[in-house]
């Protein structure tokens, strides 16, 4: 009986343990799908001339593979160990044409910031620019891309392949959500990295243009601080000066549309000379003076809409200021990087999105102004949205200046957002207005 008793102990405390090791993997597996470690992104954007790549490598898993330390320390990276890092990146990122002729590959830049996972938090991760040049003659919309970065020696690291910005398929914004076109990993089974064919589906130049289009209405109906200084330039547009030298009565629709297509006219002519030079690469400004001199012109119009500041000469301001505009706009076509016939046919799409943009805009504002125009309400909605304005003109020029985000510019951002609200807003009072004054003149 003892023996019987002792052998059942034995068995049960063997199932026990069985149970308990099972639980043990059911929790590791739970763990290792709920926090795998950070994998590595490519992200190419596809240029008529070349490839750009960029990536991002998270720390720890570049440290196992790179074999320097990456992760302590990781503000003084590049510093110490740049040439290493590119030297090791250019040996591990090679592309060819599909007739096997390799292609040159340039590291650029390098830089280490926090970047953050939804699985694991936040964590370091460095990330690399290439430009990757075909051979002569070959197209850059057919490669093969070998690529073992971190995952020659973390044989479980992944790399994620996404194409970013494609002109030919009308992906031309730097927000483009990415689509994956492949994932590089081990093949476990015969223990090689296999490389990647990199074959995006046929666009062309109508795609590019309608591309071109979109973002320059996006770029005008998401910048705010242009349309704010077309706007503010609009806010006086419908009245005559006083004797005061300040801004009077309504001066009739004929001499408000009149005024307005000249301001309009005037701020589409600056904007289109420098966008023209800028994206053609005749004329370059740092963004950091373009964007401060952007929020001074929204700033003088600003005091300009509360007192005549430039009476009569407004469509030369518009001009004037239109040439720093466009300089903004410059920079989003200079990054594409296209050869002349697709830089040409872009601008022209750029632009014209710009302009569609603008009129839609004054399509919807301007009528309520006109309205608003004829009250003796106007002067006060005329200084509530100047002072507004130029809340919103020092917010911005505090930021630019010191390149540090404030509370207040914040708050204009927010605001922002309700803008179909406030020209809601803007029409109800024009209504109202109106009728009342009708109303009191035929009492």
């Amino acid at each position: 009986m003892q023996i019987a008793a002792r052998h059942s102990s034995s068995w049960l405390f063997r199932l026990l343990g069985l149970l308990l090791l099972t639980l043990l993997g059911l929790l590791v597996a739970f763990g290792a799908q709920a926090h795998p470690m950070p994998n590595s992104v490519v992200l190419l954007d596809l240029h008529p001339t070349g490839v750009g790549a960029e990536l991002q490598l998270p720390l720890g898993e570049l440290q196992a593979a790179f074999g320097h330390d990456v992760a302590q320390h990781p503000e003084t990276l590049v510093a110490r160990l740049g040439p290493e890092l590119r030297a090791y990146l250019a040996q591990h990122v090679r592309s060819s044409s599909p007739n096997g002729r390799p292609w040159a590959v340039a590291v650029r830049d390098l830089h280490v910031h926090a970047a953050e996972q939804t699985a694991t938090g936040p964590y370091q991760e460095l990330t690399a620019r290439l430009w990757l040049t075909p051979a002569e003659g070959e197209s850059p919309r057919a490669f093969t891309l070998n690529y073992d970065v971190i995952v020659h020696q973390v044989v479980t690291h992944m790399a994620l392949v996404s194409v970013r910005r494609d002109w030919e398929m009308g992906r031309v914004g730097p927000d483009e959500a990415p689509i994956e076109i492949g994932v590089i990993r081990l093949d476990v089974v015969n223990n090689v990295i296999p490389p990647l064919d990199i074959r995006p589906a046929g666009g062309g130049w109508w795609a590019g243009f309608k591309g071109m289009v979109a973002l320059g209405l996006r770029h005008i109906a998401e910048g705010t601080d242009h349309l704010l200084f077309l706007l503010l330039l609009l806010l006086p547009a419908p009245l005559l000066l006083n004797k005061a030298r300040g801004w009077g009565r309504f001066g009739g629709v004929r001499y408000s549309l009149g005024r307005l297509l000249q301001v309009v006219t005037a701020f589409t002519l600056g904007h289109s000379l420098t966008l023209l030079a800028g994206a053609l690469g005749w004329l370059r400004l740092p963004s950091q003076p373009v964007e401060i001199l952007i929020a001074v012109s929204i700033l003088v119009s600003a005091v300009h809409a509360l007192r005549p500041l430039f009476p009569g000469r407004e469509t030369w301001v518009a001009a004037g200021f239109g040439l720093v505009h466009g300089l903004a706009f410059a920079s989003t076509l200079a990054e594409l990087q296209l050869p002349a016939g697709p830089m040409a046919l872009s601008i022209l799409g750029f632009n014209l999105g710009i302009e569609l943009m603008q009129l839609f805009v004054i399509a919807l504002t301007m009528p309520w102004l006109l309205l608003l125009s004829h009250t003796r309400y106007y002067p006060a909605v005329r200084v509530a949205g100047a002072l507004a304005a130029a809340v919103a003109a020092l917010a911005w020029l505090t930021e630019r200046i010191f390149n540090q985000a404030n509370p207040l510019s914040a708050l204009v951002a927010r605001v922002a957002h309700f803008a179909p609200w406030l020209l809601a807003a803007l029409a109800a009072v024009a209504l109202l207005s109106f009728w009342q004054q009708r109303r009191n003149q035929l009492a």
